[in-house]
């Protein structure tokens, strides 16, 4: 059953999968998988100005005609609108400016519930853009903001920037995040649990790759836990990144319903932990400095019990 979390350190209550409209090409096509994720509780639709040339936006404007309030409706800019025009990328106040205008017109709304970064912009300072975004904020145009892909430092300054200078801060973050690519759990989703953040997890079958029909040690180990569990191994891959953090939602990329009902099925599935344990020890994954030799120093620097000390890290 579909439950509901916070987002981030607000008070907006987000279901615990989210839906993409990357794929979403026509009305018609994705009107049935909306619809189911309707039913099955979810709340939250994800796009972006630039998906399909603006036809994502456009396609979702039409799904949300006469019920757009009881959406979480999130869409995100910084990708070019035209590759002619150097000023249209990139995430300085003016793209956003234009960006959030032409969101808005595609979309048929007067507002955005959650506005991301789409990408982290090195040739923009972050004290503009979170001004900027504060400034949409401030309008009435947008009620939250977040970011995607970008460094973990770069999140954390810019929320030490907000916090300090009364702006609005990020209240989510999306990244990739699979049992094939577990490299968030480096700095992002540390970052990300201490700070407060929502993650939205994109590419969690990892472009089909986790759906169980490929090879490798991974997907046999999915198939094994699929087997045992009486699920599918696309459920078992989607459970695993929320049995992994309190904070993570999928960020589901179905295009028909038949997909979207099979990852919906992930919602029943309680991995144990020997499970969890199994399938992270497929993975070919390593922390790496500073992480790893951390964890291995840990007893010679902090003594005998350092691992009986509970945490401080906070999560939503």
């Amino acid at each position: 059953m579909m439950g509901y979390r916070l987002l981030g350190r607000t008070g907006l209550r987000v279901s615990d999968l989210f839906l993409g409209a990357m794929r979403f090409t026509s009305t018609e096509q994705a009107r049935p998988v909306f619809d189911r994720y309707a039913e099955a509780g979810g709340n939250v639709i994800d796009t972006a100005v630039t998906y399909g040339g603006g036809q994502s936006e456009r396609v979702v404007g039409d799904l949300l005609a006469g019920r757009r309030d009881r959406f979480v409706l999130s869409t995100k800019y910084t990708m070019t609108r035209d590759a002619t025009d150097v000023n249209a990328a990139g995430n300085h106040r003016k793209n956003l400016a234009l960006s959030l205008e032409t969101s808005l017109r595609q979309l048929r709304t007067d507002y955005l519930d959650l506005y991301w970064i789409h990408m982290w912009d090195q040739n923009t300072p972050i004290e503009e853009t979170m001004r900027a975004l504060d400034d949409a904020v401030r309008s009435g145009k947008v009620l939250y903001v977040g970011v995607s892909d970008a460094p973990a430092w770069v999140v954390a300054r810019a929320n030490t920037l907000a916090q300090w200078r009364g702006w609005s801060p990020f209240a989510g973050l999306q990244v990739p995040y699979n049992l094939l690519n577990r490299d968030i759990e480096r700095e992002l989703l540390p970052m990300a649990e201490s700070l407060g953040l929502s993650v939205a997890a994109w590419a969690p079958l990892a472009h089909g790759g986790l759906s169980g029909k490929g090879e490798g040690p991974v997907v046999e180990a999915l198939r094994e836990v699929a087997a045992e569990l009486g699920a599918t191994a696309a459920q078992v891959a989607i459970a695993w990144t929320m049995a992994h953090s309190p904070v993570v939602h999928p960020l589901l990329g179905a295009s028909r319903v038949e997909q979207l009902e099979d990852n919906l099925g992930a919602l029943e599935v309680t991995l144990p932990d020997e499970a969890v344990a199994r399938l992270e020890a497929a993975a070919d994954f390593s922390l790496g400095f500073p992480g790893d030799f951390i964890a291995k120093v840990g007893g010679a620097v902090f003594g005998d019990h350092h691992d009986r000390v509970r945490s401080r890290r906070t999560v939503p």
